[in-house]
């Protein structure tokens, strides 16, 4: 018993020393960015709701001041210190909200494709912060790769078998895998099962889905549907009807 709960302790330990290495490399920095075009977008679009916002609100202050000054001659120091409150706090409060609404998993494999690939990509970098390293990388390499994917699905029929497959392999395989990873407890994502660890089964699980999306999106590029729709099929054989891998330990399974 003691010989576990010192292991456990040193696990956890070692698991604040590479958070603390991570953060000190840019770790934070990191995740802060973007990983694909979609995403970067998105934010963009949220940032110019922002400007927006402040600079309305600015012109409401000014405006309700010279009204408020030519009502009564004048605002005075006090009414001039009120406005330029309320200047600081409009601007403060639209600095900070809205926020980018992370979609939730169940949103993301519907509307169009550059919507599908946009959101699932914002998606992805919300869950950066739970991965591994090895997997935090494999997730950035993977967003540069959904932005090519999603040029190549806006020019073939949405509802060719390829297509599908293809939306189902990011909206919900990717998702499903690293969604069944978060549910194993943190202590025992270090822990070998079926001989390897849950950190290991998801970066081996995210190298094959990457790959697999580089190859489609060179299937899709040379005009290979036939082939593609073929291919596709593997995934169900592979990554189970429910869209989550079957090599990622239940976690109710017990510790060994």
């Amino acid at each position: 018993m003691e010989r576990d709960l010192t292991s456990h302790s040193e696990r956890l330990i070692e698991e604040g020393r590479a958070l603390v290495r991570d953060n000190q490399a840019g770790g934070r920095h990191r995740r802060a960015q973007p990983i694909g075009r979609g995403s970067a977008e998105l934010r963009q679009r949220n940032l110019m709701t922002r400007i927006k916002l402040i600079g309305a609100s600015l012109l409401a202050i000014v405006f309700a001041a010279m009204v408020a000054g030519i009502a009564i001659d004048g605002i005075g120091f006090t009414g001039i210190m009120i406005a330029f409150l309320g200047i600081v706090a409009s601007t403060f409060l639209f600095s900070n909200f809205p926020r980018v609404k992370v979609p939730s998993r169940k949103d993301l494999n519907t509307g169009d494709v550059r919507h599908m690939v946009a959101r699932t990509e914002l998606w992805l970098e919300h869950q950066r912060s739970a991965l591994p390293p090895p997997a935090v990388t494999l997730v950035d390499q993977i967003g540069v790769q959904l932005d090519a994917l999603g040029v190549q699905l806006e020019h073939i029929d949405p509802l060719h078998p390829a297509a599908v497959e293809t939306r189902k392999l990011v909206g919900e395989t990717l998702p499903g895998m690293i969604d069944a990873y978060r549910k194993v407890p943190p202590p025992l994502r270090t822990e070998k099962r079926a001989g390897a660890t849950p950190d290991a089964q998801l970066t081996e699980s995210l190298s094959k889905i990457s790959h697999e999306i580089d190859r489609v999106t060179r299937q899709l590029a040379d005009g290979a549907l036939d082939d593609l729709a073929i291919r596709t099929r593997y995934l169900d054989y592979r990554y189970g009807a429910a869209g989550e891998p079957e090599s990622l330990p239940s976690p109710e399974s017990p510790s060994r």
